[in-house]
């Protein structure tokens, strides 16, 4: 039976409780500092508080350490790592080759996706040097990922939601070249983000101030048991910087997901970490965050993947504006054409609209039926499309009406003698404790009822446990019973529940890796580690390597593909036409040049070096 993981992003401690509450396997942390979100790192303290909690339900915390390493950094990095360990990190996420051979580092390791593992010999090769997991690159195709899968023994994650970026992963130089910013070192300004002219070698203007590099956002939800079969065994969700809404949503709606493919093969699939989740709000995928949505690459085929007018999050279209009147103090009454009956505008709904090529948002501070009563807003008028993407009312159901995750324990009781109560307790992971508790009280004159309300009291929850009561057999003469109060049955339910908490749950193992499995009998010190170091990488700035390579390609977004025209004409042969123009991006004054692999179908973005000369 193969365990399937949902791996949630947890930017704090809280949002890692938030996300194993709605029902995430595991969730993925950065420690201080060496995490590829330098805006997300966390306390060792906090570290071991989120462990602690996830380790009740035999779910996993994994800290990163997946950025590019400088020689003078090993030591505080290794130090840093025995630190997550002391803490009850289950596995580490980890870029760097050096920290597989670190002895002392004894949970399984992962290998990052900023490894830019995307083709089998890759795959092997991490494995190889004892990754127990090895994380791909998000544009695949499920033939590659099968490929991939059917190469390698070590387990393999993959990404199914969440914010893309455009290039491969630990490819990207882009952010380092305009900023000084490098994305290997988790200080990724989202270049991609930006807004460009796009111009031929003559400065001719093709596409002007759109956000050219930006993609849609990944949703792989109805993908989920495709990527179970060929071999996926954990479900990644993107999003060490989203807030705590936007977390709860996304896990709980894959979660619901995966725990669907389980019910129907329930012989071939389990979750990864135990218990269940009920309750709570109804997750609604289209409500949070997005940039629109794409599958990617995952058919092998190109699709619409930009999200370049809109490389922010739009929302729901909910109408256009009918009017808009001043009302004084700088606020407006603006009215809406819905554009379903059945929309319902909620003070403090957030709303977005283009505009002169610019995303413009704004809040509805009251709104009434169809009025939206707000700040004026400069574009906005009569015939604008008009966006909802921040709904008021689905954030407090979020907030207020949350899930609750149990584990399920059985309880079988005794009474004998007058009166002695051995109760014993099983937990769905398989710990068991026994208790006795002495009862010098009277007997019940109602054994019916006082046996119903034993059975009642002892069937509820204490802390994070689920009890029911399976057996309750009475060994005392006459058949008597201990009138026992409601209190005294629930103080012995939560003594039987602190009682399971002093036993460590019995979580799912997970996989090792060789270098865990197969030690080596060799040591390597520190100073070795940096010796034998060969960076993957060129400097930022170097010619050898392009600033950005990308399966995105631009010309195939606005329909200047040499192979779309091809197709087009009738050509059975599929011919490649040559490139009909240089084509560049500027931005603030630089310019980049774009180069076409038709062959490999890849885009580079490299410095227009003719153009630095010119300057």
């Amino acid at each position: 039976m193969r365990c399937l993981e949902l791996l949630s992003p947890a930017r704090n401690k809280e949002i890692g409780i938030a996300a194993i509450d709605c029902g995430a396997d595991a969730v993925y942390i950065a420690g201080p500092n060496f995490g590829a979100r330098k805006d997300a790192g966390n306390s060792f303290e906090d570290i071991a508080l989120l462990c602690e909690y996830a380790h009740k339900f035999g779910a996993r915390v994994f800290v990163t350490f997946n950025i590019s390493i400088r020689d003078d950094e090993v030591e505080e990095l290794h130090h840093q790592m025995l630190q997550a360990q002391e803490a009850g990190a289950d596995a580490f996420i980890v870029r760097d080759e050096r920290i597989f051979e670190m002895k002392d580092i004894t949970v399984p390791l992962h290998a990052s996706t900023q490894c830019a593992i995307r083709d089998a010999d890759r795959a092997r090769h991490f494995e190889e040097i004892g990754s127990a997991r090895i994380v791909l690159e998000r544009e695949l195709s499920l033939k590659t990922i099968r490929q991939i899968c059917d190469s390698v023994n070590c387990e393999v994650e993959f990404f199914v939601h969440g914010a893309l970026c455009v290039c491969y992963s630990g490819e990207c130089r882009l952010s380092e070249y305009l900023n000084g910013r490098s994305a290997d070192r988790g200080e990724c300004i989202q270049a991609c983000r930006s807004l460009y002219d796009l111009e031929d070698a003559e400065g001719n203007i093709l596409v002007k101030n759109k956000a050219l590099l930006s993609l849609k956002d990944y949703n792989l939800y109805s993908r989920l048991e495709e990527l179970a079969e060929v071999g996926v065994i954990s479900f990644k969700i993107e999003g060490r910087l989203k807030n705590a809404s936007y977390v709860k949503n996304v896990v709980r709606a894959y979660s619901m997901a995966l725990d669907d493919i389980v019910a129907r093969h329930p012989d071939k699939y389990r979750r990864a970490s135990l218990g269940v989740v009920r309750g709570g709000f109804e997750p609604n995928l289209e409500k949070t965050f997005n940039r629109g949505y794409t599958e990617l690459f995952i058919d092998g085929k190109r699709g619409q993947w930009s999200s370049m007018n809109a490389p922010k999050s739009m929302g729901e279209e909910i109408g256009s504006v009918a009017g808009v009147r001043s009302t004084g103090r700088g606020t407006v009454d603006i009215t809406v054409k819905l554009r379903k009956h059945d929309i319902r505008l909620v003070n403090g709904d957030g709303f977005a609209f283009v505009s002169g090529g610019k995303i413009t948002g704004f809040r509805g501070d009251k709104c009434e039926g169809t009025h939206i009563f707000a700040k004026s807003c400069d574009g906005l008028r009569k015939g604008t499309i008009l966006f909802r993407n921040i709904s008021a009312e689905f954030e407090r159901m979020v907030e207020n009406q949350l899930p609750r995750r149990e584990l399920h324990a059985s309880i079988y009781v005794q009474i004998s003698g007058e009166y002695t109560l051995e109760i014993s307790v099983a937990s769905e992971d398989g710990r068991e404790v026994r208790s006795t508790f002495r009862a010098d009280v009277d007997s019940a004159t109602d054994r019916e009822r006082a046996t119903a309300m034993l059975r009642e009291q002892l069937s509820k929850r204490s802390g994070h446990y689920a009890f029911n009561v399976r057996d309750i057999d009475i060994c005392t003469k006459g058949g008597d019973i201990p009138l026992l109060s409601a209190s005294t049955i629930n103080s012995i339910r939560r003594l039987l529940a602190s009682d399971l908490d002093d036993i460590p749950c019995k979580a799912i193992p997970l996989a090792l890796g060789k270098r865990l499995s197969e030690p080596s009998q060799d040591s390597t010190s520190l100073d070795a580690y940096k010796e034998s170091y060969i960076n993957a990488h060129e400097p930022a700035i170097g010619v050898k390597e392009p600033l950005m390579l990308s399966k995105y390609c631009i010309r195939y977004e606005l329909g200047m593909c040499p192979r779309q025209r091809a197709e087009s004409l009738g050509s059975s042969k599929r011919t490649v036409f040559s490139n009909d123009k240089q084509l560049f991006l500027r931005n603030n004054g630089k310019r980049l040049a774009l180069h076409f692999d038709c062959t490999r179908c890849e885009m580079r973005v490299e410095k227009d070096l003719l153009h630095l000369k010119s300057d």
